[in-house]
Formats: C-alpha cells, structure tokens, sequence
C-alpha cells in the first residue's frame, strides 16, 4: 500500500486520541509505596556513594578541623543599681519592671568595649596562643598596649567570637563560654569575661556618685566665691565709715531686708534641691519612678502580664500559635503591654513634669526675691542708709555661709553612704568558674560522622528519586497497565536475573535475540531516530564456561523452567480472553528490541504443546528472524507467495517441534506495506485460517513503521509486547493510541525481562519459580 496509507490513517488521529482520553488512563498519579523502594533496589549504589563520599569527607574534615576546648563560667545578675535618685534614699533602686534590663546586660557583655577591656586586664597581646606569634624579648608591653589600640580592637573581634553568652531560663544565672585552641587560655577568658563584667558595673557606679559630688561641689564653690566677695565689700565698709548711726527707718530696712533675705536662702536652698531631684529623675528608669508615682496600679499590670504570660508560655506546649485561642491570649498580652506601656510614660511624664514645675516654682520665687532685694538696697542707697546697706551685706554672708555648710554636710554624706553602702558592691557575681577542659568541644567525630550519613542519605535518596523523575521508562507490569490500559497477560522474567537468583541460565543474547536496523531510521516520539541496539550474539557460554541457550524455543528445550511457565500463562490468558474462536493473533511493539520474535515463537511452542497445529508467520518483511530462530532457509517465504511466485502449499515448514510450523518472511521487498496491504494479504490469511488451528504472527514495531496497523484488522486481535526499563512511557502510550485508533482489537500486553524485587513487592511474579527450586534438577534435565 502506498504511504498514503499512513497519512489517510493520521488524519483523524488527533481527534480520536481526544476521544479516547476519557476512556483510558494517562499516567499513575496514585502513592505507591511499591516504586520508590524498587527505585531504591535498582539505584542503590549511588546511595551508597553519596554516604562514602559524605562519611570520606566528614572524616577529613575532623582530622584537618582544628580541635577547639570550651570553658564556661556562671554568674548572676541581680535586679539592682545605683541612682543619682536614690543616693539620699540608699543608695540602691530594684529594677523589677524593667523587661530591657536583662537584654541589656547580655548585649553589653556581647560588646566590644567589654572585649577590649578583657584583652586588656588579661593582657592578651602577649599570649602566643591566642595572638599567634610570640613577643619580642625586651619590647615594652605598655607600648603594645597603648600604642596599638587597632590591635587591641582586632583581637577584640576575635574574643567576640569565641564567646558564647546563654542565659538560664527563669533564673538570674548566665553561662559564659569561651572557645580557644588552648584548654587553659578557654578557662582564663571565661573568667576574665566575669570579672571585667563586675569590674566595669563597679566603675560605672562609681561614675554615679561622682556626678552626685561634680553638682554639689559645683555649688559648694558658686557659695564660696560670692561670701568672698561681699566680705570684701564689707572690709571696705569698715575701713571707710567705722561705727554707724543707725535711724529708725534705717532699721525698718534692715529687718525687713533681713526677713527677705531668710525667705531667699530658704527659697535658694529649696530650689537646689528640686534641680537635684529633676536632674535625678532624668536619670532614673520610667518603671521605677512610675511604680511609685501611679499608686501601684504598675505592679498590678506587671503582675497580670506575667500571669498571662506564663499561661501562654505554658500553652504553646500544647497549642499551636495560630490556635484562635492563643491569638487571643496573645492580642490579650498584647493589649497589656500596650497599657502597661502607656501607664509607665503617663506616669513617668507627669512626674517629671510635676518636678519641673516645682524647679520653675522655685527659680521663680527665688528671682523674685532677688529682685525684691534688689529694690530694697536701691531704697537703702536712696536714703543714704550706710548702715542698712552694711546690715544688708552681713547678712547676706551670715545666710550664703549657712547654706554653704548644709550643702557641704550633704555632700559628705552623699559620698560616705555611697562609697561605703554601694560603689564598691556589685550585683553581679560568679556562681561557678571556669574549669580547664579536658577534652575538646568541637570537632566531634560523633556529631560529625552522625551529619555526614544524614546528609548522605538525603542527597543519596534525593538523587535516586530525581533520577527516578527523569527515568520515564516503564519497569513494573502495574506501570504498564497504567500507561497503555490494557491488563498485562504475562511477565517474562530476566534470565540474568533468573539464573543469579534461582539457578537458571540466562538468555543468549542481550535484548531477545536481535534489535532493527531499519535503513529509514523511523524516529521515536521523542522526535530523534534511534541508534540500533546491538544484541550480544557472539557470547556462546556463560560465566562458568558452559553454554548459554537462547530464550527463543525454550519452551520446548527446558519446559520446566519458570520463564516456560510465563509463555503457558500467556497462552491461557489469550485463549480466556475471547468469547468468539481464537484462530489469528498478531504480535507487536512500540519499538525495536522488545521481545515480540523471542514472544511469537515460544508462544507458538506453547500452543502447540496443547495438540493444535499451530503456524508461525513472519510477517516482518524488513528485517525478518524468524528464520534464524527455526534454522531454516529464507529463500521462499510470504513475500514470494505475495508477488505470485509460490504457491501456498511450498511456503510452511516443518520445525521440528511437534505440531508447530513456521512461514518465513522470504526475500527483503523494496515495498513491505503495499504488499502486506494487498488483496492477495489477505486472501493468504483466509487460507491459513482454514488450514491451522492457530496463527501466530510477527509484525514490525508499531511506531516506526505501519505494517502492523495494516496487518492488525486481518487478524482476531493483537499482542503487544514491552521491554521493562526499556520502553519510553510516551512511546508506549503512541503505540496504544496509533493501534486504537486503526480500532484493533487488542488482547493485553507482555512484559518482557522484568526484574523481580527482593524485597516482598511483586512477589506474585516469582511463584512459578519458586515452586521449581523443590524440583530435583537432574530429573528437569532428564525430562528435557
């Protein structure tokens, strides 16, 4: 038949594959456990390889790693501070409510300043371990460290990073740990750590009081130099006038000049005193001022926000975040916060507003004063009150002098309280020191080894999958139901695999028997042409020497092996599967190297081991094999009765199995389709029909060529047959939709060199072979 053939037949193709895609099923999209431990069985050298290589390096990378000792100190940190506040109320202020203190703390013993001052008090520059290098003999050690303060800051970063800060939870207890090279120099910096922690909190409030002195000695002297200067005023008064009269009105004056002059060292004095506590206030904590200033309504908040906190800290042992209930307990905390928050500035606000007020209250009252007096000595000296204006400048030093004394006194015992009461106290201190370790802390073996099989085992399994996503070849009968949707009639087990796992030979070629080697090169679905396979057909022995018989025929030369039982299972399958007279049946495939030959023949051994006689018929008129199958001539065959040059009763020969013909194909056509689609095609079938009980044929692969589509509707149906991990899924589904739609009847499909799993799935395929290891092998090879 012309190529026409082909074309008239594809031009409905596209629609019929729509129509048929409801029917039949596409893909296996269902979990089976069954693929991914086969995947595993089949791949697992790269498993394997991927642990080596990741254990290899693991391994390595420990005796290369340089082994670093861990050394931890524990201090606590207490709630406590000193104020400039609080000096005059002893001294100390508890920081309960402050949530930013203890966050605080860890990152200023994270910080580089207390690194540096670690490198210097434990003078760090000069140890060969941590610096790398040994000092000079002779060099000035106060040189290095003053001198080379980028130094300092370099190794400073290094300290950092070997400092691990963890706090304990719910308690006031930190752990310091520090990591070296050296066990020893681990145990000196976490210690040093501690106590240059405790040594800058005691500076710092030693810092404090000595702003508390800087204001009050700043007064002190302010005092001082204006009682100086009108003492000398007072000098020249003495000098210039001697003893003086004083009038009545004089004496109005003075004692009024004298009240005015009480209530101003009073009012100066208050005045003071509100600086001092407005300026003490802008150094004290919100939280604590605000605890005091708000009738204890923030404890109160404080205390249920930890309640609800706790609660919700206990939940989430239970719950998820995104439970509704503990989005509402955390809006709830939320909202507290949020209060609690508002309440401390409110709070905080209003009191140092309050204060301030006051301070302004008092500067005001004491320039008011000032000015008061000041029109009061213009009132003197307008009256030419020598006196008065003496009185006035007596007095004036009699009261600064007294103020003078209060404000010493009070300085006195500000720092005597504070130096002897909290400067030199701290609240931070060591619980446990550091010891010396004794083994490393890193790098562990263990750990290590332990990362490198996980890792290994995850890119092993990743890479097995992957390959396993990109193998779109089918390998399991269920697979091959799936994709072309048609049952599977019979499984062929591997003979590789069937003489590894149960004592029987393999086959004698590579892919049963032979592969095409089309001159067209039909390409594949995939849109390239494909290279032949090469069969290995020179190999005549095993591995142990002796000879490797051929799958073809094996049927008939070892009937008790299980790869026979397949071919009798196929055989009841096909003669189950139709309700009418099975007489012709056709064997194909999607592509070359599937087993369909090595399929016709033992099936044809097999039908006719039932007593029928059966014909075989090579209907490959492109690359036919039968003929070396059977050991027969090709000279005659169906190409000679189809050009009219025999006769039907030359073209069938004995094979030498009882009841089995077999029909070669006969010289190679320049024509094969026309000739297999001619009248006289088909008249040939009809006869042989009326000749044999059954005809088996072998026809080309389905996708590079058409014969078998065209020899399909003169048979009772179709085999086809498929490789296991050989046969593209794309490809089978083209072969079931090519053959459909030339509406053929198709039995089912064979699953040729299918490799059994060990590990329990498909079990089903190895009974028959199972059931022949109790048989005694020599009897086996007697009844041969």
């Amino acid at each position: 038949m012309p190529d026409s053939f082909d074309r008239g037949r594809s031009e409905g193709f596209q629609s019929f594959r729509m129509a048929e895609a409801a029917a039949l099923p596409d893909g296996d999209d269902s979990l089976d456990l069954s693929k991914y431990f086969n995947a595993i069985r089949r791949r697992w050298p790269l498993l394997l390889v991927c642990v080596l290589i990741a254990v290899t390096y693991a391994f390595v990378r420990y005796t290369l790693t340089t082994k670093e000792y861990s050394s931890t100190t524990t201090i606590q940190i207490e709630r406590k501070r000193l104020s400039l506040y609080a000096l005059g109320q002893g001294g100390w202020l508890e920081d309960w409510w402050n949530l930013e203190y203890y966050p605080t703390q860890y990152r200023l013993l994270r910080s580089r300043g207390m690194a540096e001052r670690v490198v210097r008090n434990l003078r760090l520059y000069e140890h060969p371990v941590f610096t790398g290098h040994v000092p000079k003999p002779g060099s000035s050690q106060e040189g290095i460290e003053f001198s080379s303060s980028i130094e300092v800051a370099q190794l400073a970063a290094v300290v950092q990073a070997g400092l691990t800060v963890k706090p304990i939870k719910e308690t006031q207890l930190v752990e310091l740990s520090f990591r070296s090279p050296s066990p020893e120099l681990a145990a000196q910096v976490a210690d040093g750590y501690a106590e240059a922690f405790i040594e800058w909190g005691i500076e710092t409030r030693s810092d404090t009081v000595g702003q508390a002195s800087e204001l009050l000695s700043g007064q002190i002297e302010t005092l001082s130099q204006e009682i100086e200067q009108r003492r000398i005023i007072l000098n020249e008064f003495s000098s210039r006038d001697g003893e003086f009269a004083l009038d009545p009105e004089g004496k109005a004056l003075i004692e009024r000049q004298q009240t005015l002059e009480g209530q101003y060292n009073s009012v100066v004095a208050e005045r003071i005193g509100k600086d001092a506590a407005y300026k003490g206030i802008l150094t004290s904590t919100p939280e604590t001022l605000a605890n005091s200033s708000s009738g204890g309504q923030v404890s109160k908040l404080k205390s249920q926000l930890f309640l609800l906190q706790s609660e919700y800290t206990t939940k989430l042992e239970t719950y998820l975040p995104t439970w509704p209930e503990m989005v509402r307990r955390k809006g709830e905390i939320d909202d507290l916060k949020g209060q609690l928050q508002r309440l401390v500035n409110e709070s905080y606000d209003e009191v140092k507003d309050r204060a301030y007020a006051e301070y302004q209250k008092a500067l005001r009252e004491e320039k008011s004063l000032e000015e008061e007096l000041k029109k009061l000595a213009a009132d003197a000296r307008l009256q030419n009150s020598t006196a008065l204006e003496y009185s006035s400048h007596r007095n004036y030093i009699e009261t600064r002098q007294q103020l003078r004394e209060d404000l010493t006194k009070r300085l006195s015992e500000t720092e005597i309280a504070s130096r002897t009461q909290g400067s030199q106290e701290s609240n931070v201190r060591i619980v446990d020191e550091a010891i010396v370790p004794a083994k490393p802390f890193r790098p562990s073996l263990k750990k290590d080894l332990s990362q490198a099989l996980f890792i290994g085992l995850a890119l092993g399994f990743a890479g097995i999958f992957l390959l396993e996503y990109l193998d779109r070849t089918i390998k399991t009968p269920e697979e091959l139901e799936t994709i072309i949707g048609f049952p599977t009639l019979a499984v062929v087990p591997d003979m590789e695999e069937s003489r590894r796992g149960r004592g029987l030979r393999r086959y004698g070629t590579g892919n049963y028997g032979y592969s095409y080697g089309y001159g067209y090169n039909a390409p594949t679905s995939g849109g390239e042409a494909k290279a032949p396979r090469r069969g290995r057909r020179n190999k005549k022995t095993d591995d142990d020497g002796e000879p490797t018989p051929e799958i073809e025929l094996l049927p008939h030369t070892n009937p008790r092996l299980a790869v026979c039982e397949a071919y009798r299972s196929l055989r009841t399958a096909l003669l189950l599967s139709s309700a009418d007279e099975l007489k012709v049946v056709a064997v194909t495939s999607a592509e070359p190297g599937e087993g369909k030959t090595a399929t016709t023949c033992n099936m044809g051994v097999v039908f006719a081991q039932l007593g029928r006689r059966v014909l075989v018929l090579d209907a490959d008129l492109r690359r036919p094999r039968m003929h070396k199958v059977f050991k027969i001539s090709n000279r005659l065959g169906v190409v000679n009765y189809l050009t009219g040059k025999v006769d039907i009763e030359n073209l069938f020969i004995d094979t030498g199995v009882p009841n089995l013909y077999a029909c070669p194909s006969g010289p190679i056509p320049p024509n094969p389709s026309e000739l297999l689609a001619s009248d006289r095609m088909r008249d040939f079938l009809s006869a042989i029909r009326a000749r044999f009980d059954f005809v088996l044929i072998d026809t080309p692969p389905a996708l590079p060529v058409a014969d078998a589509v065209i020899l399909g509707p003169l048979t009772d149906g179709i085999v086809i047959c498929a490789r296991a991990g050989v046969l593209v899924r794309d490809d089978a589904k083209l072969c079931r939709e090519r053959l459909r739609y030339a509406e053929l009847k198709i039995f089912g499909t064979v699953l040729n060199r299918y490799r059994t799993s060990p590990t329990g799935y498909n079990r089903r395929y190895q009974y028959y072979g199972v059931y022949e290891e109790k048989s005694d092998p020599s009897k086996t090879h007697n009844a041969a």
